[in-house]
């Protein structure tokens, strides 16, 4: 985050802001937003916007790790993917995102995001990256961008939320909204009351992420996201294309079932 002149309403406010359990980064995130209606401006803020995603409504978001599944939950009737290969050595790498973006391409309304592997995905000419924030520091986001990639972020944060928003993506995911395993998560949840707060405030679609399942999707999805993704709720299923068919009617019940009011703040996840 960019310094600026602090101010003594804005040093009292970051003060009683750590005094209600806020990191020092995250309470003056937070300090400036309230004082400003805006985020602090960000050392990697971006004039250019990446652009919009063609079908904001995400829905349910299956993140796989082959292109084999992207074609099944795409023939399942799921739309947006992302295919997640955490091996950047991966012998069949290549051939998994190419594979994978001809699949996207052969289905109508389907949306493919590529994670972590970004110069493979503007070199194949992919639809979309989703990146995290350790990732920001070496993409080259102008070719990302020049390209008409759409990117989508991960956020944990008021901090990790400012400095996607200076990236101006096509969305921003917004996690772990409960509790996961299926990676290291430091953070504590943010729960459903930050999911409807990220949803009302962000100018981009919000993504809710991490521990989502058939169980709560329709409790997700009432909190005015514009999609949720899921992992081992379809590849851990007994039957993945009936989990991929029962989370998407869960959405759309939660969808028809929005909940009202928004909080003021988001909990602290640090």
């Amino acid at each position: 985050m960019a310094s600026h002149d602090t101010f003594p309403q804005e040093q009292a406010a970051v003060a009683a802001l750590q005094a209600a359990g806020y990191g020092a980064a995250d309470a003056r995130v937070l300090a400036y937003l309230e004082a400003t209606g805006r985020f602090p401006e960000h050392a990697g803020q971006r004039s250019a916007a990446f652009a919009p995603l063609q079908y904001p409504a995400l829905g349910v978001y299956a993140v796989v790790d082959s292109a084999a599944w992207v074609g099944r939950v795409l023939a399942a009737g799921i739309r947006t993917v992302q295919l997640r290969i955490k091996d950047p050595l991966a012998p069949t790498l290549a051939v998994q995102v190419e594979q994978a973006i001809a699949l996207a391409r052969a289905t109508p309304g389907a949306q493919l995001f590529i994670n972590d592997h970004w110069q493979l995905a503007l070199q194949l000419g992919a639809y979309g990256v989703h990146l995290g924030q350790e990732d920001l520091d070496a993409v080259d986001l102008d070719a990302l961008c020049q390209a008409g990639v759409r990117l989508g972020l991960s956020t944990h944060s008021y901090t990790e939320v400012a400095r996607a928003v200076a990236v101006r993506p096509s969305y921003i995911a917004c996690g772990p909204v409960f509790a996961t395993q299926s990676k290291d998560m430091p953070w504590i949840p943010q729960g459903l009351d930050n999911l409807r707060y990220w949803a009302a405030l962000l100018p981009v679609p919000v993504v809710g992420i991490a521990g989502i399942g058939v169980g709560n999707m329709a409790q997700v999805a009432a909190q005015g996201v514009a999609g949720a993704a899921v992992i081992t709720a379809i590849t851990q299923a007994a039957n993945p294309e009936q989990a991929c068919r029962d989370l998407m009617a869960a959405f759309a019940r939660g969808q028809g079932a929005r909940v009202s009011g928004v909080p003021l703040r988001a909990r602290p996840t640090l």
